[in-house]
């Protein structure tokens, strides 16, 4: 049990490591993506929108974190974003990955998203009530959508929406 609540706060330089190591735990679950191998630095900076990667912090300790990823190149939909979040293994079922979904909503429709969507394995429950709890809705499922390990996987694709025009 964590000793405090976790602060959420924007990534910083020295976070770096503490977010491929909790990557790299939930990869070796193989119920949290269909990555094989935690991507360099470099590659998330890319991959990820400026401004909206999150650390979940507590005792000085990275706890989790969370991104947005832009969903698409195409400029009519530049207000809608991917969402990843990763809970270190030893801090799940504390309340961490709600809150960094609830402080990510938060802050994306601030910076002027308006759809979040979310891809996630049917099995991974847990991230499936998380996200149903801060507003995302089902919107359907991808069946044997890619492999993961020589296996065949679905995934359930979730969205929230905001009600700010």
């Amino acid at each position: 049990m964590l000793a405090t609540p976790a602060a959420i706060r924007h990534i910083e330089d020295h976070d770096w490591d503490d977010v491929r190591r909790i990557y790299a735990d939930g990869i070796a679950t193989a119920n949290a993506t269909f990555e094989t191998e935690v991507a360099l630095r470099e590659d998330l900076e890319q991959r990820w929108v400026a401004g909206q990667v999150f650390v979940a912090e507590t005792d000085g300790r990275v706890v989790g974190w969370s991104s947005v990823s832009p969903a698409s190149a195409r400029h009519c939909y530049r207000g809608v974003g991917e969402t990843s979040v990763y809970v270190d293994g030893a801090a799940r079922a504390q309340g961490i990955g709600k809150r960094l979904v609830e402080h990510q909503i938060t802050a994306a429709e601030t910076a002027g998203f308006w759809t979040l969507q979310t891809s996630i394995y049917p099995e991974n429950r847990a991230s499936l009530r998380i996200h149903e709890a801060a507003g995302f809705r089902v919107v359907g499922r991808r069946e044997r959508i890619a492999q993961l390990n020589g296996l065949w996987r679905d995934t359930v694709v979730l969205e929230w929406r905001s009600v700010t025009p």
